[in-house]
């Protein structure tokens, strides 16, 4: 009897503890997590195409560093903001190592327009990192071709598939001709130096809405982009840029797709001997002496910068003079006839294009020459040189 009555019991307080549980035996649904603010949404640092505007040039000002979010394939290559570089979201991980030592690098982020999230989940990425100047250019890459005069930058893939499938283009070698173009271009590419675009645009096909692809000596090299600006001045609709250039070409398809060589170009002169080592290109000063001598001796020689002006104010070597190359024709009468004259620039482009302008102009200047390579030069005048290969 005792045994039912405890059993009853237990059965009692079984059905209380359902009552009061609910019926269903299925246990409770993990609460959902809500991403926290600063994990989602809109990145909190927002500029816009005037902010990003003031910062692509070429070369990059330091500290800067432009980062497209997007897929690198078929996006990126097939227009991006110029001098931005690749670094897709999905990949942020595996790339993380490209970006800036230095943290309080201004880092600009920016994706496909306003529906695109990539660079804001990229930019919260760098700043979890220790980033502490990142921004988010939201407007993206379809903000950045709105705005009058703007135009696109291509990837060497993009250039190698055009030229390939016989794409319907104009590419065009903004280096000076003598000394860059003579030596090697990219095929099919005509020459038309920046400096002399006035004077060639009969080259420019009638067509305004015929595709132009500018390029010259690769990433610190400006002169494609002024090229380009020009022609949308003149009215092109369809005007692009290739900022890897000659370099970034020959690095990536070989130096045998070069159609023009210095050994097809016409036998010159061997120099007289002077006080200045040359080079192992037509006048160019040995990198080794140029180190020596701006580390010992820098008033041997008359030092000018020929770059723009705006490049020159952000940095240019100690004694260098700026005389921008556009301005140069008019002030060949004064140079100093007592002292070696050595051009430099970002690239050797324009020092080179300067050192045939003189050779032309006053050829009794015997000792003239031209830096060659990739110059990258500090704030303070410290410079790194690339020698070319």
């Amino acid at each position: 009897m005792r045994t039912r009555q405890a059993f009853n019991f237990v059965a009692a307080l079984g059905m209380l503890l359902v009552l009061m549980t609910g019926c269903s035996t299925t246990p409770p649904s993990a609460p959902v997590t809500q991403p926290a603010a600063s994990e989602a949404g809109p990145f909190h640092a927002i500029v816009d195409v005037a902010f990003v505007q003031q910062h692509v040039q070429s070369p990059m000002p330091e500290g800067v560093m432009l980062i497209d979010s997007r897929p690198r394939r078929p996006k990126y290559d097939e227009g991006h903001i110029p001098m931005a570089i690749s670094i897709p979201e999905s990949k942020f991980e595996q790339m993380r190592d490209m970006l800036p030592a230095d943290k309080s690098a201004l880092l600009i982020f920016y994706c496909g327009g306003p529906a695109c999230d990539l660079s804001h989940k990229s930019a919260r990425k760098a700043e979890a990192l220790g980033y502490t100047n990142v921004k988010v250019f939201s407007d993206g890459f379809p903000g950045w071709m709105k705005v009058p005069g703007n135009f696109a930058a291509v990837s060497t893939d993009w250039v190698k598939q055009q030229i390939d499938a016989k794409a319907d283009m104009v590419l065009v070698d903004s280096r000076p001709k003598q000394g860059k173009y003579d030596q090697g271009h990219i095929p099919g590419a005509i020459s038309i130096s920046d400096s002399q675009f006035d004077k060639l645009t009969a080259q420019l096909p009638a067509d305004k809405n015929k595709m132009l692809v500018f390029y010259c000596g690769g990433l610190a090299c400006p002169l494609s982009s002024k090229s380009a600006s020009k022609a949308i001045a003149l009215g092109y609709t369809n005007v692009k840029v290739y900022p890897e250039g000659y370099p970034g070409w020959v690095a990536a398809v070989g130096a045998e797709t070069v159609t023009a060589k210095a050994a097809d170009a016409a036998p010159v002169a061997k120099p007289p001997a002077n006080s200045i080592k040359a080079g192992k290109a037509e006048g160019t000063i040995d990198p080794a002496q140029f180190k020596k001598i701006l580390a010992e001796n820098p008033s041997q020689i008359m030092l000018i910068d020929v770059r723009d002006k705006n490049e020159y104010d952000k940095g240019t070597l100690k004694t260098a003079i700026n005389i921008p190359v556009d301005d140069l024709e008019k002030k060949i009468s004064a140079l100093p006839a007592d002292k070696p004259i050595v051009f430099v620039c970002g690239t050797g482009a324009r020092s080179g294009e300067s050192y045939y302008m003189v050779k032309d102009k006053r050829p009794e200047l015997k000792e003239v020459y031209y830096l060659d390579g990739e110059l990258t030069i500090h704030k303070d005048g410290t410079f790194v040189l690339k020698e070319p290969a």
